[in-house]
C-alpha cells in the first residue's frame, strides 16, 4: 500500500540500496565470488573469440555472423553491466549500491535486455530469407539492411531503456531501502516506492508486449515457416543442411526467451529467495555464457574459424606461410 503524502514527507528519502541477494549464505561468499568470476571469464573469452573470429574469418563475413557478432557484443555487455558489481560486493560485509548507480544499472541492463529481444527476431528474419525466399536474399539481406536491422535493435532497447529509466527517476523512494536481489531492476524498484506507480506500470506492460512478446512472437512465426519450407525439401541431406543453418540460432532463442519468461512471468508466491535468485542467475549470467558455447558447438564454420584462430594464434608465423 502506498504512502500517504503527509506521511511521505516525514521519510527519509533513499540514498542507496542494500542487496539481500546472497544474505541466506554468509559462508559461501568466497565460493560464489569464484563461480561467478569462472562464468564471468568465460563469458568474455567465448565472445571476444567468436566476434574476432567472424572478423578476420572470410567464411563468416555473411549477414549470419554478422548478426552473431554483435549479438556476442551485445552479450559481453549484458554481463559486465551486473557481474563485475556482484563480485566486489561479495567482499563487502554490506552489498550496496547508490541510487544513481542502481539507475544506471537498470538504464544499462533494461537496453541490452531489450536489445537482444528485438536482435533474436532480427537473425530469426535473416535465417527465414536464407530458407524460405534464398534467390532474393542478397538483396534483402545486403549490407546496408543489416545495419539498419542491427542500429534499429538497438535504437528500440535504448528507447525502451531510457522511458523506463526516467520514470524511475521520478519515484519518491521512502525506505525501506533493501532489494531482494543481486541486481536493480524496473519491477524491484517499483515494490520500493511510496508513490504512485500505475503510469509505470502501464509503460511495463506496454513494453513487454511491444519489445518482448512481439520479437518472440516473429521468432516463433518465422521459425514456423522456416521448418514448414525446410519440411517441403525432397531429400533428407538436404533438410538436413537446410535445418543446420539455424539450429544454433533456435536453440539460443529457446534458451533465452525460456529463461526470461520463467524469470518474468512466473508467480512470485511460493518461490523461495534463493529461488528467485537462482532463476534470475540463469537468465541474466548463464544464458550469455552459453551463446558462443552453442554456436560454437553446433556451427562446422564457427569451428572452423576458431580452430584456425587458435593455430594463428599459436602459429603467427604460418599465417603468411
Amino acid at each position: 500500500m502506498k504512502l500517504a503524502p503527509s506521511e511521505m514527507n516525514n521519510q527519509t528519502h533513499v540514498t542507496e540500496f542494500i542487496f539481500l541477494g546472497f544474505s541466506n549464505h554468509p559462508s559461501l561468499q568466497g565460493v560464489f565470488f569464484l563461480v561467478f568470476l569462472t562464468i564471468y571469464l568465460t563469458t568474455l573469452l567465448g565472445n571476444t573469440l567468436i566476434m574476432s573470429a567472424t572478423r578476420i574469418s572470410p567464411a563468416l563475413h555473411t549477414p549470419m555472423y554478422y548478426f552473431l557478432s554483435n549479438l556476442s557484443f551485445l552479450d559481453i555487455c549484458y554481463t559486465t553491466t551486473t557481474i563485475p558489481a556482484m563480485l566486489v560486493n561479495f567482499f563487502r560485509e554490506k552489498k550496496t549500491i547508490s541510487y544513481e548507480g542502481c539507475l544506471s544499472q537498470i538504464f544499462f541492463f533494461v537496453t541490452c535486455a531489450g536489445t537482444e529481444c528485438v536482435l533474436l527476431a532480427a537473425m530469426a528474419y535473416d535465417r527465414y530469407v536464407a530458407i524460405c525466399r534464398p534467390l532474393q536474399y542478397p538483396v534483402l539481406m545486403s549490407t546496408h539492411v543489416c545495419v539498419c536491422l542491427v542500429a534499429g535493435s538497438w535504437l528500440c532497447g535504448m528507447v525502451n531503456s531510457v522511458t523506463h529509466t526516467a520514470l524511475a527517476a521520478t519515484l519518491t523512494l521512502c525506505g525501506p531501502n533493501q532489494i531482494s536481489h543481486f541486481l536493480c531492476d524496473i519491477p524491484l524498484l517499483l515494490k520500493l516506492s511510496c508513490s504512485d506507480t500505475s503510469v509505470n506500470e502501464s509503460v511495463l506492460h506496454v513494453a513487454s508486449a511491444t519489445i518482448g512478446l512481439s520479437p518472440c512472437l516473429f521468432t516463433a512465426g518465422s521459425y514456423v515457416l522456416i521448418i514448414s519450407a525446410i519440411l517441403r525439401i525432397p531429400s533428407a541431406q538436404g533438410r538436413r543442411k537446410a535445418f543446420s543453418t539455424c539450429a544454433s540460432h533456435l536453440t539460443v532463442v529457446v534458451v533465452f526467451y525460456g529463461t526470461a519468461n520463467f524469470n518474468y512471468d512466473r508467480p512470485r508466491e511460493g518461490y523461495s529467495l534463493d529461488m528467485d535468485i537462482l532463476v534470475s542467475v540463469l537468465f541474466c549470467v548463464v544464458t550469455p555464457m552459453l551463446n558462443p558455447i552453442i554456436y560454437s558447438l553446433r556451427n562446422k564454420e564457427v569451428k572452423g574459424a576458431l580452430r584456425k584462430l587458435a593455430e594463428g594464434c599459436a602459429f603467427p608465423g604460418d599465417s603468411n606461410a
